[in-house]
């Protein structure tokens, strides 16, 4: 038994969490509008009481380093490794839970704040508690800012958290999301990240340690603290436990958000959405940073970031977009190639001309045109590591698996001919940069 058994079982109807099974971070059922603080607290119990003294602050840290709790945000990385490197700042940090969710084809950072928005801001409120921070800052997509302002509102009105909390609507933009950018966003309303020391942990908001979640994140350090390590790991695989939220679009029967438990098989991941619906030609794994994999190559394979190493993919920010077999992929990458090279912060050469030419030269191959194979992997290979921060790098990665899922059709359209009958639009691409 860990020294915080007695201190983090739930109460009241918290206690139907049971391990091992789903959902966790979402009701069963969705009502008409986002849980009131009373029925969050009725599902979920309290949080633990927190200690004044810091052995209950180091005991809630070493529990999530327990739980192997990673970014839901699309890095992966260790939650738990942050937490210390903020807590062992020397000024007093600060919290930033990131729901801007830029990236267009997800939704499960809006699903959850529109549904659950306690939970979000309990654990918020619990890594401000481990770091020791005096403000949590929330920054959200505008199409939940209302929700979260309403939740935030109704526990300053049962005074249920000892720190101050703020809602703020995020830039929409693609690069916005990033770490480094959302600090700029909060500090001086410009969405630039940056990829040089100091880190945001190091110095971000105002000069301060900064700890950036994603807000899925901190939904699960909710359920940790409450439910502890041992619970959290009883869904997942040893290496990647708990679960994570993922968004499915395209062919597939019921597009939607939905709670999986990480390791389980593609396919069974697209059965959540009623399996695809009709024959495919490709999916596109882990968002726009992803990358395209061919569906029987990946069927059997476990989504997680081990099991879909073979094809060079990983969850991401936990997105499946399943896309039919009688549209044309190398039209679809070019419109989001050209989305992305519309979305660069404009602060270097690789950026905002390489990935300008890059998107130009896919728009060429998709329309039949004339086009240069070699000058465009040249072009891909200038820009791939040489960003002032790593929005070209993600950029490349999705072209280039196209270019090696799509050969076939890259040949059949440098002769004039395109196998797609569907006009391009099954992956979402803002009208505004699209135009």
């Amino acid at each position: 038994m860990n020294t915080l058994d007695s201190q983090v079982r739930p109460a009241g109807g918290a206690g139907g969490m049971r391990a091992g099974h789903l959902p966790r971070l979402l009701p069963e059922r969705f009502w008409g509008g986002s849980a009131s603080l009373e029925e969050h607290l009725a599902r979920h119990g309290r949080p633990p009481a927190r200690g004044r003294d810091g052995w209950f602050r180091e005991q809630l840290i070493a529990e999530v380093g327990r739980a192997g709790l990673t970014g839901r945000g699309g890095a992966r990385f260790p939650t738990v490794t942050k937490l210390r490197s903020v807590a062992a700042g020397r000024d007093i940090p600060v919290v930033i839970a990131n729901g801007t969710e830029g990236e267009p084809a997800s939704a499960k950072d809006k699903v959850l704040l529109a549904r659950e928005p306690h939970l979000v801001l309990d654990g918020a409120v619990l890594a401000a508690y481990m770091v020791g921070a005096r403000q949590a800052i929330l920054v959200v997509h505008d199409a939940v800012r209302e929700m979260v302002d309403c939740a935030a509102a109704e526990r300053r009105g049962a005074r249920s958290d000892p720190i101050r909390i703020k809602v703020m609507t995020g830039a929409d933009r693609f690069v916005g999301g990033e770490a480094s950018a959302l600090v700029n966003w909060v500090g001086h309303g410009i969405p630039r990240p940056t990829a040089t020391p100091p880190h945001v942990f190091e110095r971000g908001l105002a000069g301060r340690p900064t700890l950036v979640q994603n807000v899925e994140t901190l939904a699960h350090l909710a359920l940790i603290a409450r439910h502890g390590a041992q619970w959290f790991r009883s869904l997942g695989t040893p290496e990647e436990p708990g679960s994570m939220l993922v968004t499915l679009i395209g062919a597939v029967h019921r597009p939607g958000v939905y709670e999986i438990e990480i390791g389980v098989p593609v396919a069974e991941v697209l059965g959540f959405a009623g399996g695809p619906a009709g024959p495919l030609g490709a999916l596109l794994i882990g968002g726009y940073f992803g990358t395209w994999a061919d569906p029987g190559a990946v069927a059997s394979l476990p989504f997680s970031v081990a099991g879909l190493r073979p094809v060079g993919g990983s969850p991401g920010a936990g997105l499946i977009a399943a896309l039919p077999a009688d549209a044309c992929g190398l039209a679809e990458t070019a419109r989001v190639a050209r989305y992305l090279a519309a979305e660069s912060a404009g602060q270097c050469g690789p950026c905002v001309f390489g990935l300008d030419s890059i998107a130009g030269e896919l728009e060429a191959l998709a329309a039949g045109r004339p086009f240069g194979e070699a000058r465009l992997r040249r072009w891909m290979g200038q820009v791939d590591g040489r960003g002032a921060c790593r929005h070209p790098d993600g950029a490349v990665r999705m072209i280039r698996s196209a270019l090696s899922v799509f050969g076939a059709e890259v040949n059949q359209h440098a002769r004039g001919w395109c196998r797609g009958t569907r006009r391009a639009g099954v992956l979402p691409v803002p009208s505004w940069e699209a135009a």
